[in-house]
Parts: structure tokens; sequence; C-alpha cells
């Protein structure tokens, strides 16, 4: 891994900060959005004066800060915008949303291991999980959308002949 980027390094100042406070950034997001325009603030000044690297849009990394704790990362901007309908993972570097009933895939990449985290962390608000005991999961997230999950070893490969009768959404 590389120096860490100035995104990176707020990013951990704030996730210690929650931890050390006792906040929760799901139940109440209001003391951890004012937590990390006050670190991103901080950060700022620091870094004039020191090696850190410097924050280009304050804005942008409030936000993605937020997107990352109290949010779902890179897929928070899909679940905000009121034109993306459906969003849809089939792995790491391929994460597709439709729009007005079109598919598109997207130039999101998840990191390694971040789609797990993410699942988990979706999970976590229906009651429900997935392992091997239980490889896949169709789940009801509090705004009442739906989240279905299947662990990739667990997707049964197609015949020639089911391949090309099946219909894709893409």
């Amino acid at each position: 891994m590389g120096v860490p980027t100035a995104l990176d390094v707020v990013d951990g100042e704030v996730r210690e900060l929650i931890r050390r406070r006792g906040l929760d950034p799901f139940t109440d997001p209001g003391p951890v959005r004012l937590l990390v325009r006050d670190v991103v603030a901080d950060y700022s000044e620091r870094s004039l004066t020191s090696a850190l690297p410097p924050i280009g849009d304050v804005e942008s990394v409030v936000r993605d800060v937020l997107d990352r704790v109290a949010g779902f990362g890179p897929l928070q901007r899909y679940l905000d915008d009121p034109e993306v309908e459906e969003i849809w993972v089939n792995e790491p570097g391929r994460v597709f949303v439709a729009r007005r009933g079109r598919s598109e895939l997207t130039t999101t990449i998840l990191a390694p291991g971040e789609l797990a985290d993410l699942v988990e962390r979706m999970l976590r608000t229906s009651g429900r999980r997935i392992d091997m005991s239980t490889p896949f999961v169709d789940a009801m997230m509090p705004d009442g959308s739906r989240l279905h999950v299947v662990i990739p070893d667990m997707i049964m490969p197609l015949s020639p002949e089911q391949h090309s009768s099946r219909k894709l959404p893409f």
C-alpha cells in the first residue's frame, strides 16, 4: 500500500474519535457529521505547516468520509441519487446501476474486502446474516429497499442451453 491520502488520514482519525466517544454513526448521524467537519478543518490547518497531503476539495472529503463511516461507502452516492432505480454488484470491479430502465456499468471499483464489509453493514440493519450455512439472503433495508446477496461460490453455473435462453437485464 502506498502513501496514505488526505481522505485516508481523515477517515482514520474520524473512526478513532467515533470509537473513543462511543458514537453510533447509523443511529445518531448528527454528532458524527459535526465531528467529520471538525476533523477536516483541523486536518486542513495542520496540512499547511506539515508534510500531510493537502485536501483539495473540502466538501468532497467531508462527503466521502461520511459515506465511509455513516453510509455504504462508494455505493452511497447511488443510493442517494433519486434517478438510480437499482444497484447490483457482480464483483468488486463490476458495479451496475439502472436509471430510467437502462442499466449502465459504473466506474466504481470496490477495494479488496470492501464488498464483504458493505454487505455485512447492510445486513446488520436487517438482523440477517450470510455465511456458508446461509449462502443467500433477502433482506429489507430500513428505507424499504430490498437487498439480495448470494455468496459467489453458491451460484450454480448455467448449461449452454440455459445460458443462451437466459435474459439478462443489461
